[in-house]
């Protein structure tokens, strides 16, 4: 544990202030108010804050405005004495298993870690996504309003996306270098532009399915136009490639007269993407990047995934059964690995392997098809049944090269739309026994 704690206090930390507590305060006593009297506006609280964190350290642990607001609405409903047991329905079951499974797969590994204290933070994580999932389920199902919650998914893409693309024209987080040029990826206020790729790849197939099978909002017309922007000015490929099939998915599949609208739309905003790359970039330099299998930097102690991945399969090798212990593979790499590399592996898969050895990969693979599967029946005609699913399977496919749910803001947009399918899973399940 000492190493670790050494990096604890090397690392630089943002301690809390008065403006941070009174803000946690805030936000904590309207969840609580939102949760006994109106629990879904609660839950339109948590998507809008969800990228916006605000994190100040309380030892070697964190606190944010999406925590308060979960404790927050977690408490207003146990005030409510809203029903927990539309946690045992079909869909939310299967999901609150997977939950359940990776938490107490990656709580096993604390026993292999290095660094102990760290594997124990990723299980509070692991648990902190599983009170997620299950809130927002208990919430929507003691308050089925669908309508605040896609509009607060709209307003915030919206606000999420023009913070990134105004990135585009300043300082943007990460940048490309082909030669002498600097070509900038944004991420707005995500961790980074793959972050913001993986945000916007859950969040953009729920939009468009509410435009298709609902009255579009005029928020949703600006969310899908600038979220698809954003997306291609991230220089995520495998953002890319997996968000725009799914959203070609959604429209292929819902039975919709608006389908040539949204496919429209789609389609100007992503020429409107290429126009600033192609204004911003050389058009060798977009090809160069995106014909590249390896990673392009290496800098900043970020290293290329043939290492990467090599280096998670020595790991793993010599822990197989139980891994290394969750959160210990960025300090760990540099035993197989070139020294100064300090990442995680850039795979869901492989670092749950490398990680909680095979129960913790196990554990993910039952999440992931239970996020696709749980919501497969009677989805065309739900958007948010459609949207979660396809989502989640092109959040499935990025997450080969990218480990996306490590991050809060990603991971617990992933949950709180799962919980909202869910959610309406189960209103649909409890009106089919009614009408039977």
């Amino acid at each position: 544990m000492f190493p670790f704690l050494a990096l604890v206090a090397a690392a630089p930390r943002h301690p809390l202030d008065a403006i941070a507590v009174a803000a946690y305060t805030g936000v904590f006593l309207a969840c609580v108010l939102l949760g006994v009297r109106r629990p879904a506006f609660a839950v339109a609280a948590m998507i809008a804050l969800d990228p916006f964190h605000l994190s100040r350290d309380i030892g070697p642990t964190t606190i944010t405005l999406p925590k308060a607001a979960l404790i927050g609405t977690a408490l207003g409903l146990f005030i409510r004495r809203a029903p927990i047991r539309v946690l045992t329905q079909p869909a939310a079951l299967l999901l609150l298993i997977g939950g359940v499974l990776i938490a107490l797969t990656t709580a096993l590994s604390i026993t292999q870690a290095q660094y102990p204290l760290e594997a124990l933070r990723q299980t509070f994580k692991a648990v902190e996504f599983l009170a997620l999932f299950a809130v927002v389920v208990v919430a929507l199902r003691a308050d089925p309003d669908e309508d605040c919650v896609r509009l607060a998914t709209a307003v915030t893409l919206v606000v999420v996306s023009v913070a990134a693309i105004t990135q585009e024209f300043g300082t943007a987080p990460s940048v490309l270098r082909y030669g002498t040029e600097i070509i900038p990826r944004i991420a707005g206020p995500l961790e980074g532009p793959n972050q913001l790729a993986g945000y916007d790849g859950i969040a953009l197939p729920v939009i468009a399915a509410f435009m298709l099978l609902r009255r579009p909002l005029l928020w949703e017309f600006a969310a899908l136009g600038l979220g698809i922007t954003a997306l291609l000015l991230t220089f995520s490929r495998a953002g890319i490639l997996t968000t725009l099939p799914a959203l070609a998915l959604v429209v292929v599949l819902a039975p919709s007269e608006r389908r040539r609208t949204v496919a429209f739309l789609s389609a100007a905003a992503s020429f409107a993407g290429l126009a600033v790359l192609v204004a911003r970039a050389k058009t060798v330099a977009v090809l160069w990047h995106f014909g590249l299998i390896r990673n392009d930097y290496s800098a900043g102690g970020v290293g290329d995934r043939s290492i990467l991945w090599h280096a998670a399969l020595t790991l793993w090798r010599m822990h197989p059964w139980l891994g290394i212990g969750a959160g210990n593979f960025e300090f760990e790499i540099a035993t197989v690995g070139p020294r100064g590399v300090k990442t995680h592996a850039n795979s869901l898969y492989l670092q749950s392997l490398v990680e909680g050895g095979l129960p913790l990969l196990a554990a993910q693979l039952y999440t992931t098809a239970a996020s696709v599967m749980a919501f497969l029946r009677r989805s065309l005609r739900e958007p948010l049944l459609l949207g979660a699913w396809i989502g989640s399977a092109a959040l499935a496919a990025h997450q080969i090269v990218d480990f996306l749910v490590f991050y809060a803001k990603v991971g617990g947009m992933w949950w709180i739309v799962l919980g909202l399918a869910a959610a309406r899973a189960g209103t649909i399940e409890e009106r089919c026994g009614k009408t039977n």
